[in-house]
């Protein structure tokens, strides 16, 4: 069974979802990712929601190897978001498909920044993705939903277009961070001791 059973269930959510928007009750979500280093291995765990995610490097840079590195990661989600949208507009432009499949090729140079490589992009570049459909759709329509996803999907087009993200770090306390109590009104002496 291939994904059309699935699209009309799609179209009828993405339907109810622009009548949300239509009628002025939708509103913006507000995203929150977390990720701590995890003690004695140094992979990361990324909490979303109620799910979690591992990601390691490889070997050869100290890592277990227990997940996908951070790039391979972007390169994932920038797949999976793809996909998600070819389902998106393959419901609203009703174009039958029975398999989407994304795939994403992308750089990343350990050299970048070093002498003989300072015009190496530190980021993960060179990246292409190419997506393989089967359909009984026409080339023409096709090519209209390919066009409606590289206009829509928010991920592709959040790489594609400048950011302003703002960073900051705040100090927490160690565990090897003692505090001293403070001298009682009974016993000022205590501050001398």
């Amino acid at each position: 069974m291939g994904l059309n059973n699935y699209l009309s269930h799609k179209r009828t959510a993405v339907l109810a979802r622009q009548q949300r928007v239509a009628d002025g009750t939708a509103q913006a979500n507000q995203l929150h990712a977390h990720v701590t280093a995890e003690g004695r291995s140094g992979i990361r765990r990324l909490r979303i929601r109620e799910h979690q995610i591992i990601s390691d490097s490889p070997h050869d840079f100290a890592g277990f190897n227990l997940g996908p590195s951070s790039p391979e990661l972007q390169l994932g989600v920038l797949g999976t978001c793809v996909t998600h949208i070819f389902e998106i507009q393959a419901a609203l432009l009703q174009v039958p498909l029975d398999s989407i499949e994304v795939d994403i090729h992308g750089t990343i140079d350990p050299r970048a920044g070093q002498p003989g490589h300072e015009a190496t992009p530190i980021w993960p570049h060179d990246i292409h993705y190419e997506v393989l459909l089967q359909s009984t759709a026409t080339d023409t329509q096709l090519q209209t939903l390919f066009d409606a996803v590289e206009k829509t999907c928010p991920i592709l087009n959040l790489l594609r277009n400048p950011q302003k993200i703002s960073g900051s770090w705040v100090r927490k306390p160690t565990s090897a961070t003692t505090t001293v109590p403070a001298a009682s009104a009974h016993h000022p002496e205590a501050l001398h001791a």
